[in-house]
């Protein structure tokens, strides 16, 4: 950052200490839904970085520092996601969604109500009773559940929290993800029975491995049919590959073919596979952009792998799916090109790693890449080398 921005970041960070304390938090919350969003705001990064340390000073109720909300918000960890609200799929939950539906319920929907349990939970929690802590929150829990559904069934409460969320986020897809939190808390015991029978760590879905995950699915499905994506985003990140989902989906239709593998009892698997390449997308992106090549080379990496996976166990060829990948590429490809243009000068004496055959796989997008650079687009190749001791101190950065 230059003197000059410097400077404005600095007035405007002034210029936040003027505004009371809630309205911080929401532009907090909004400024970090924003910049998952991928959207470039200039001089954010101090703004956040100030605002998030204030918070964390001062104990104030923001979800990522305020214990009594953390204690209620606990229970979803398995499936929430540093993903923007509207990059969450049907088995995931925003992290950045978790304060706006925190001051709704606090602030306007059970005030009183909060405000006694976040002072019982405080009082506990400074005494390092953790067990009566969650106790309180599983509690308030069960009072928020009841209320929340209960506006849920009728049009004008649906509106009431609708509108309620807005004073706290320009995000829509909040409101997704609040139904989703009801849902996840409602069977949050079934969901937890399944990730207890789950390996902490599955190295390879095959085999006996798979068998015993499918038919965990499969009862699960049978008893609540709509806790199967939350299910499937706990085995995922309980696999050493989370690419290998796919397996839920493709070996029971044992088929290639895309319209076989989605009259499977899983097929959504294959979607939220198709989701880890929009999210690591936007990884490559940030990667790019803050300069740090070896992130940036193992992403490309990643992709190409997902990619490979995809097309190898599923004819993709007229499908939906099919669509939807050749989209994301050129989305991944769009992504690399947008950055050439930006990449300082000094990084063209690095070699060109991305001509490797490992990350070009035949018929993928890395063989596509594999001819931009032949074309003389070295900058990009050098960038994502990585081999040089500066570059690697700025990557360990």
């Amino acid at each position: 950052m230059n003197t000059k921005q410097g400077q404005t970041a600095e007035h405007l960070i002034e210029y936040l200490r003027q505004l009371a304390p809630q309205v911080r938090r929401r532009l907090l919350a909004e400024l970090e839904r924003l910049h998952l969003l991928g959207e470039d705001i200039p001089h954010s990064e101090p703004l956040i970085a100030a605002l998030r340390a204030e918070f964390r000073n001062t104990g104030q109720n923001h979800y990522r520092v305020g214990n009594p909300s953390r204690y209620f918000f606990e229970p979803l960890e398995p499936v929430l996601v540093d993903r923007a609200p509207e990059r969450a799929n049907s088995g995931q939950i925003a992290r950045g969604s978790l304060a706006p539906i925190w001051s709704l319920v606090t602030e306007q929907l059970l005030r009183s109500m909060a405000a006694d349990y976040i002072a019982d939970a405080n009082d506990v929690i400074a005494a390092d009773k953790q067990a009566a802590a969650r106790q309180m929150a599983q509690a308030f829990q069960k009072k928020v559940l009841i209320y929340l559904n209960g506006l849920l069934g009728s049009a004008e409460g649906t509106a009431s929290i609708r509108d309620g969320l807005m004073a706290y986020t320009s995000s829509h897809a909040t409101f997704d993800d609040l139904k989703k939190m009801l849902r996840y808390l409602d069977m949050q015991r079934e969901l937890e029975d399944f990730g207890r029978a789950l390996a902490p760590r599955i190295g390879r879905l095959e085999g006996a491995s798979l068998d015993k995950v499918l038919g965990l699915l499969s009862t699960l499905k049978a008893k609540r049919a709509d806790a199967v994506p939350f299910a499937l985003t706990i085995l995922a990140r309980r696999l050493e590959t989370p690419w290998e989902l796919l397996s839920v989906a493709t070996v029971p239709a044992d088929n290639r073919a895309a319209a076989r593998i989605a009259a499977s009892p899983f097929a959504i698997a294959v979607s939220m596979v198709l989701d880890q390449i929009e999210e690591k997308h936007h990884l490559l992106l940030f990667a790019l952009r803050n300069y740090r090549p070896v992130r940036a080379k193992e992403i490309v990496s990643e992709i190409y792998g997902i990619e490979d996976a995809l097309r190898t166990r599923i004819e993709l060829k007229g499908s939906g799916w099919g669509q939807q990948l050749d989209e994301l590429m050129t989305a991944v490809q769009a992504a690399v090109d947008a950055e050439i243009n930006t990449i300082p000068s000094d990084h063209r004496h690095l070699t060109h790693i991305l001509e490797s055959p490992r990350l070009r796989p035949d018929q993928s997008f890395g063989h596509k890449v594999g001819h931009m650079f032949e074309k003389g687009w070295d900058v990009v190749s050098g960038l994502l080398a990585g081999n040089t001791d500066t570059t690697h101190r700025r990557d360990a950065s």
